[in-house]
């Protein structure tokens, strides 16, 4: 089942993906306000790809394509979803430098909460952006999240210890 926004088609990722996952993995400026963990080979994100569970409730991949041509840029994912309290977390990037500003991440955060909202029957989505990464911060107040807290020195880059903000979105604010 593919979800389609206005720039934007949402489609469940799978080991063909594994190139460009890899190698958005390993670029140091995609992965900049990123956990980016430990380097991978491009067959252990394939295997990944490969033995991942498939999407459920609980968690839910999306590679983000571009709709006028089919283009995967990046991925966005709910996860950490709970039936009893219509929460969880939403985790995106885009992988291709030449999309960034253009509107897709915009679309991708829009298609994807009305997904959880409509779809998964959330009630609340949250994600948690480092305080320098100003463009990220723009986009998911641009779709409704609001800052909720502060999550003081928790991300760690070059030596240096960032905050990050704690944002949330309702089902009735979405933009």
């Amino acid at each position: 089942m593919n979800v389609r926004g206005e720039l934007v088609t949402l489609r469940a990722m799978g080991p063909d993906d594994a190139s460009a996952l890899w190698r958005w993995n390993h670029d140091p400026t995609v992965v900049r306000w990123m956990n980016a963990g430990y380097p991978q080979t491009e067959n252990r994100v394939r295997t990944w790809l490969t033995e991942r569970p498939r999407n459920d409730y609980g968690d839910v991949l999306f590679g983000i394509e571009v709709t006028a041509g089919g283009q995967l840029i990046g991925l966005v994912r709910l996860h950490g979803a709970e039936a009893d309290t219509g929460c969880a977390e939403l985790d995106i990037y885009l992988g291709e430098q030449d999309h960034w500003g253009k509107g897709y991440g915009t679309d991708a955060m829009r298609t994807v909460c009305r997904y959880g909202f409509d779809h998964m029957r959330l009630h609340r989505i949250t994600l948690t952006v480092v305080t320098e990464n100003l463009a990220a911060h723009h986009v998911y107040r641009k779709v409704g999240f609001v800052d909720e807290g502060r999550l003081r020195q928790s991300f760690r880059r070059d030596g240096r210890w960032y905050d990050k903000f704690v944002m949330g979105l309702l089902a009735d604010e979405l933009r």
